[in-house]
């Protein structure tokens, strides 16, 4: 009995110490549990991306594996104070064209070719004038009715001042409070026997809403023979495609033999407006045949081979609402065109660039000027709206959280004409290189047939090559001069893909 006693005691003993030294070891770490998300937009940003973004499957941190545990997932986003922190760290390293939408309203007018602003429209490089590192910007031109229009600035005029400060190589950066400020005070100024002269007081300017019709200028220019038709093109808005097409109307009803594009400032826009103006400029492509596809992201199969062709209608667009107004017009088409003529510089891109490659399998186009952006991929407004169906996700913009006005705009796809062809992410390098910048002293208006660009232009079509021109100033390259919000874009709005050949082909 003895015996079994001290057994006992010494199991009881070997039990306790190991029990004791259980509870000294702490246990070990779970992980977090239950970790609460932080940010209902920061789970939207990353939802989106990884859907839609066209380099999704080149970010590590848009793996699909990435919220399977969603703790960690949640830890992730937690990281981030700011959901725009979160976008940026989510794009490719070579992605210069997403952009973040910290207000979609603002946004949405922005594409109807609505903005607050004071209606000026700057090139991208700044020059110096004298010894002493001063520079100067000329005005591209004030948009028609804008306070820079109604305060008498002019396409030419030379900016040397901003808020009563001289601009020079180390403090140009101040022309970036034309796009941030909504007021500022201009110092304005013109060229007399090589003299900078200002051009009267400065000029107070204060922000406003306008709607600018980007049909700029258009003319018919008869010389040497020719019948030549010229428009002045500042972005592809679908809201104007009325005002695009009285254009070609005009073109069409005066028999031009020629046509020159001027989209030296423009930055792009719908890829809608760039088939219908590639439509009136072909007009011997048949209604339906191909001019350019998209191709998405691996994941969406669905919507990759969406086709727009060329068109006989165009579809209009209320100018407030951007909603497709259920009617169509026809469209002037120009049948006798052979070749086209397009002035470009380094604000030429995304949908202007698509017109080029998307009308050289068919005619001869001829770039004028200096090379351009390189954009060849476009990007879809996406919102808070996952719920919409497997390939409508985030698209629905009526049926969006309503609790914020965050929304993205990320590339999404890329594009290339009816050869496949997509080539020109460098940009097109001009056939006939004139740069604008070298008659910074002389800036003439649009139309004028002496106007620089315009001339090398009028010149070639009639056979008379180009003469060299020495600089009159010293090109200082562009710094950190802001562009122009939503200035280089190509998109698709909501709902334009129903116009694509797919779209067309399902309301049959």
């Amino acid at each position: 009995m003895k015996k079994y006693l001290i057994l006992i005691l010494i199991f009881i003993g070997l039990f306790t110490q190991t029990s004791c030294s259980d509870n000294d070891d702490p246990d070990p770490d779970p992980g977090p549990t239950n970790v609460t998300l932080d940010s209902e937009k920061n789970d939207f940003v990353w939802k989106a991306m990884n859907h839609w973004y066209f380099w999704q499957s080149d970010v590590a941190n848009l793996s699909d594996t990435k919220d399977d545990n969603i703790n960690e997932y949640h830890t992730f986003l937690n990281g981030f104070s700011e959901s725009k922190d979160l976008f940026e760290s989510l794009k490719n390293s070579a992605d210069d064209f997403s952009w973040y939408i910290p207000d979609l309203k603002t946004q949405l007018n922005a594409f109807r070719g609505i903005s607050e602003s004071y209606g000026i429209v700057l090139p991208r490089t700044v020059v110096s004038y004298d010894a002493n590192n001063n520079i100067v910007i000329y005005v591209a031109y004030a948009v028609p009715g804008s306070p820079a229009d109604l305060a008498g600035i002019e396409r030419g005029d030379l900016i040397y001042k901003v808020n009563g400060t001289l601009l020079n190589t180390s403090n140009y950066s101040l022309l970036n409070k034309i796009f941030t400020e909504t007021s500022i005070t201009l110092g304005l100024a013109r060229i007399n026997d090589g003299s900078l002269v200002p051009k009267g007081d400065d000029v107070s300017l204060v922000a406003v809403q306008i709607s600018e019709n980007p049909v700029h200028y258009s003319s018919i220019i008869e010389e040497g023979g020719k019948k030549i038709g010229y428009l002045v093109f500042n972005g592809f808005k679908s809201t104007f495609h009325s005002e695009l097409n009285d254009a070609f109307t005009m073109f069409k009803n005066s028999n031009v033999d020629e046509l020159i594009l001027d989209l030296r400032y423009n930055g792009g826009g719908s890829v809608l407006t760039s088939a219908y103006l590639s439509s009136m400029i072909e007009g011997n492509k048949a209604d339906g045949s191909d001019f350019a596809s998209l191709t998405y992201n691996s994941k969406r199969n669905a919507q990759n081979g969406i086709t727009f062709p060329f068109y006989d209608q165009a579809a209009l667009f209320n100018k407030t609402t951007g909603e497709f107004e259920g009617t169509y017009i026809p469209i002037s088409r120009l049948a006798n065109l052979s070749k086209l003529y397009v002035i470009t510089s380094n604000k030429t891109a995304s949908a202007s660039e698509m017109i080029i490659n998307g009308l050289r399998p068919s005619m001869q186009v001829i770039t004028v000027g200096t090379k351009t952006v390189g954009k060849n991929e476009g990007s879809i407004t996406l919102v808070d709206a996952p719920a919409t169906g497997t390939e409508q996700a985030f698209r629905n913009i009526e049926g969006r959280n309503s609790n914020h006005e965050v929304a993205l705009q990320p590339i999404t796809f890329q594009i290339f004409n009816s050869l496949n062809q997509n080539d020109y992410g460098d940009g097109f390098v001009a056939d006939v290189e004139v740069n604008e910048v070298d008659f910074t002293a002389n800036i003439l208006p649009f139309g004028d047939t002496n106007e620089a660009m315009l001339r090398v232009a009028i010149n070639h079509i009639l056979g008379i090559g180009p003469k060299s021109v020495k600089p009159k100033w010293t090109v200082f390259k562009q710094g950190n001069i802001a562009k122009q919000k939503f200035a280089e874009e190509m998109y698709m709005l909501p709902g334009e893909d129903i116009f694509s050949k797919q779209g067309i082909s399902l309301k049959k």
